[in-house]
C-alpha cells in the first residue's frame, strides 16, 4: 500500500535497535555503506550458513576491519534484521478483494516461501525476528487488511497472519536442513549445489510403511502409497489449503456450522 504523505512517521517500536545514523562513511579506503555491510552478510551466509556468519566474517569479506562495521550496525543481531527487513524491500501486497481473498493469500504465503529460499538459512533468521518494525509494519497492516476484508472474525484475523507465517518459515526450516544434508552427503561446500531427491526418499520411506506389520500398523499400510510423495511445492500447497479452509469455516456465512472464534 502506498503511504499518504501526510500520513504521521511510525513510531519506532519496543523490537527495534539503535542504530548509528544511515549516512556515516567508515574510514575505511572503499566507502562503506549499510547497503555494502548487508550484501557482504548475505555473501557469507549463502557460503557458511547462519552459525557461520559472524562480524569478523563479514569485515574479512569486505576487505576491512571488523571495527569499521560498526559505523553501519550495531551488532549481529542488528545486522540479522536489516537481512530480513532487505529480503522484503519491494514487497507487496495487493488491495484486498473479498472475492479472492484465499487466491491472495495463496500468493503471499508462495512469495514468502520463495523469497526465504532465496538465501541460505533465512528462515532460522525470520523465526528469531519480530516483524514490527517501521519497515515491516506496512506488511503486517496490509496482511491483516485482507483478513478482515475477506470477513474473518476479529480474533481470527488477528492470529491468522502468524499462524500462516509460522507454517511458511517451518517448512522452508525444514527444506534447509535437508537440502544442508544432501550437501554433506554429496560433500558439497555450497548447500545451493545439492538437492534431495525426493523421489528415491519418498519410494524408500512408501516401501518401508508398506512393509510394517499389518496388526500394529494398519493405517500406515493403507497410506504407504500416498506418504512423502508429493514434491516439495506440491506438499506446501496442500499444506497452505489446509490451512486456508480452516480459515474458512470461521466466515460468518458459513452458518451454524462455524467453529466459535
Amino acid at each position: 500500500m502506498a503511504a499518504d504523505d501526510t500520513t504521521a512517521p511510525v513510531p519506532p517500536s519496543p523490537w527495534e535497535r539503535e542504530r548509528p545514523a544511515r549516512d556515516r562513511v567508515s574510514t575505511a579506503r572503499a566507502p562503506l555503506t549499510r547497503e555494502r555491510v548487508v550484501e557482504a552478510a548475505f555473501t557469507v551466509l549463502d557460503r557458511q550458513g547462519l552459525d557461520g556468519l559472524s562480524m569478523r566474517q563479514v569485515a574479512g569479506e569486505l576487505g576491512v576491519t571488523v571495527s569499521a562495521l560498526y559505523a553501519h550496525v550495531s551488532s549481529k543481531d542488528d545486522l540479522l534484521e536489516l537481512m530480513y527487513t532487505r529480503l522484503f524491500d519491494d514487497f507487496a501486497i495487493p488491495e484486498p478483494d473479498r472475492e479472492r481473498w484465499e487466491e491472495q493469500l495463496r500468493d503471499f504465503a508462495r512469495s514468502v516461501r520463495r523469497r526465504l529460499l532465496s538465501h541460505r538459512d533465512m528462515a532460522r533468521i525470520s523465526m528469531g525476528h519480530v516483524p514490527f518494525t517501521a519497515e515491516l509494519l506496512p506488511h503486517v497492516e496490509s496482511l491483516l487488511a485482507l483478513f478482515r476484508a475477506a470477513g474473518l472474525p476479529d480474533r481470527i484475523a488477528a492470529e491468522a497472519g502468524d499462524l500462516i507465517s509460522t507454517y511458511v518459515d517451518g517448512f522452508v526450516l525444514e527444506e534447509g536442513i535437508w537440502q544442508d544434508r544432501a550437501a554433506r552427503q554429496a560433500g558439497d561446500d555450497d548447500p545451493s549445489l545439492s538437492r534431495p531427491d525426493w523421489r528415491e526418499m519418498a519410494g524408500e520411506m512408501q516401501d518401508y510403511f508398506a512393509a510394517l506389520p499389518a496388526a500394529d500398523f494398519p493405517h500406515l499400510r493403507a497410506l504407504s502409497g500416498l506418504m512423502v510423495m508429493d514434491s516439495s511445492d506440491d506438499r506446501f500447497d496442500i499444506g497452505l489449503e489446509i490451512i486456508l479452509r480452516g480459515l474458512a469455516s470461521y466466515l460468518p456465512d458459513q452458518g451454524a456450522g462455524a467453529p466459535d472464534a
